[in-house]
Parts: structure tokens; C-alpha cells; sequence
């Protein structure tokens, strides 16, 4: 059962047995967006789907699920969804042949488509009770994490929502940065994979992606043509102006960014959330 007061997402078998699209899909967008569409979830290709001018009463619900972020950004609505499995979608308007088009995917669709510094040692500020330490979330997928050697943190291995590192609240998470090596940033740019990343990452009080490698190595990568990734960079900081894109030149200084970020969080956000 959804949460009561929450905006869930609504999968439903269409009633009309003359219909080529046989699930009805409600999303809690605006005043409500209700679509036909082929499959009842995008798990092995993109689905087609169309828009309905009104639920259907009589409509069988297949599932209902509380709804974490749903927003539209240009021409895309990303959607994620209260449960492990299954959470991210985005829905791309677009147009084919000159008719208008809808079509859901996931990133895992999208994807089948498609020198040394020395680092400062300055405490960050301490936190509003006073206790310097800081508890650092480390998502279990992440291999070869940062240490954050030589800092009072205390690591923590949980599966997180979004994010490779994060602190949390009282309610769960509060930040979260993600981790990318220059070829990782290249290949998740081509495939997609990044932008639903970032709604994910959207959908936190703070929330913001680190590079280790410098923007002028990216636009400079070989067999991808000239600014194209760089056009992939601009259009997603369009899209997700609250999650920055942190280009910081290698690994210890995006350890130490990624550090300062969330003891900054930690500090100003936790009596909030």
C-alpha cells in the first residue's frame, strides 16, 4: 500500500481490449499525467507510450508506488520511485516521422542504445553540536573508495539511494556526492547513464558529482567529436542546476572536495532534514 498523503505512481491494466497499448500509467506531474503504454515497466528495451485524457474508472491497479522526485526537465520527466529495485525511469518527448512520441526508458535501457597538488589540511568548521568527527556513508557497489586518510571520519558501508558517498539525518540521507573517473564521466556522458544519475541525485537536499580529471581532458578525448562531450556537460547542469558538476583534476583532490562537501553538509543541513 502507497503512504497515505504521499504522490505514488500508478501502474494499471487498460480497460479498452481495442487497444494495441495494454497498461495505463498515472504520474504525479502537475495536474496528473496519465499514458497508455506497451509494457508495464521499461526492463529490456524502450516502451512507447501515449497520453489518455482521463483514467479510466474502471481500470484494474497492478501496482501504486510512493513517489521520492518526479520533475520535467526539457524535454525529458524523470521519475523516481520509493523502492530498491526498479526506481529510475524517464520519460523523453520527442517527435518520429513528424508525429509526437513518448517513449520510457531506464538508464540501463539507455545504455543498451547507447599532475600532484598538495592538498590543505585545515579541519572543516566543526558541527553544530560541536563534534568534529564525520560519519561518511560509502555505498556498497563502490570498489576502491576514498579513505579520507589522515581526516577524523568514521566510513560506513550501506547501500545508498544515489550518490557513492553521502551523510545522513535523522530522515535518511541529506547529501551525496558522486564519484567519476574521466574514462567512467566519458562512457556514463555517451550512454546516458549520467543524466539519471543526476535525478536521482536531484531529488537530495544537496547533491553533487566529482570528476577526477580536469574539463579541458574531457573536451580533449579521443574518437568522440570535438565538443560533443562538453555540449553533454552544458545540457546536464542545464537540466540539474542543483547538482553541480565538479571537475577536480585527480583522485586526492576530488577525495578532499568530496570531504569538504559533506563535512559542509553535515554541518549546515543536518538540523533540517
Amino acid at each position: 500500500m502507497a503512504d497515505v498523503g504521499r504522490p505514488t505512481f500508478v501502474v494499471a491494466r487498460n480497460p479498452d481490449p481495442d487497444s494495441a497499448l495494454p497498461y495505463l500509467l498515472r504520474i504525479p506531474l502537475g495536474t496528473g499525467l496519465t499514458l497508455k503504454a506497451r509494457e508495464p515497466w521499461p526492463r529490456a528495451s524502450r516502451v512507447y507510450c501515449h497520453p489518455v485524457d482521463e483514467w479510466p474508472p474502471d481500470a484494474e491497479v497492478l501496482e501504486e508506488v510512493p513517489v521520492r522526485s518526479v520533475r520535467r526537465r526539457g524535454p525529458a520527466v524523470d521519475l523516481v520511485l520509493d523502492r530498491s529495485r526498479n526506481n529510475r525511469a524517464q520519460f523523453v518527448f520527442t517527435r518520429v516521422r513528424e508525429r509526437d512520441a513518448i517513449f520510457w526508458q531506464t538508464a540501463k535501457v539507455a545504455r543498451a542504445a547507447r599532475p600532484g597538488v598538495r592538498v590543505p589540511s585545515r579541519r572543516p568548521a566543526p558541527a553544530q553540536d560541536g563534534r568534529p568527527g564525520l560519519e561518511i556513508v560509502v555505498d556498497t557497489r563502490e570498489r576502491y573508495g576514498y579513505r579520507f586518510a589522515g581526516r577524523d571520519v568514521e566510513r560506513v558501508r550501506a547501500a545508498l539511494p544515489a550518490g557513492d558517498y553521502a551523510v545522513a539525518g535523522e530522515e535518511g540521507v541529506i547529501a551525496s556526492v558522486e564519484r567519476k573517473t574521466l574514462e567512467n564521466m566519458c562512457d556514463s556522458l555517451v550512454n546516458g547513464s549520467l543524466g539519471f544519475v543526476m535525478g536521482e541525485l536531484a531529488a537530495l537536499p544537496a547533491a553533487a558529482v566529482v570528476v577526477e580529471g580536469t574539463y579541458s581532458a574531457l573536451l580533449r578525448r579521443p574518437r568522440v567529436s570535438e565538443g560533443w562531450l562538453g555540449e553533454l556537460v552544458a545540457r546536464l547542469q542545464v537540466r540539474y542546476p542543483n547538482v553541480p558538476i565538479v571537475f577536480a583534476e585527480n583522485r586526492k583532490l576530488a577525495e578532499e572536495w568530496t570531504y569538504r562537501f559533506l563535512a559542509a553538509a553535515a554541518r549546515d543541513l543536518a538540523g533540517e532534514a
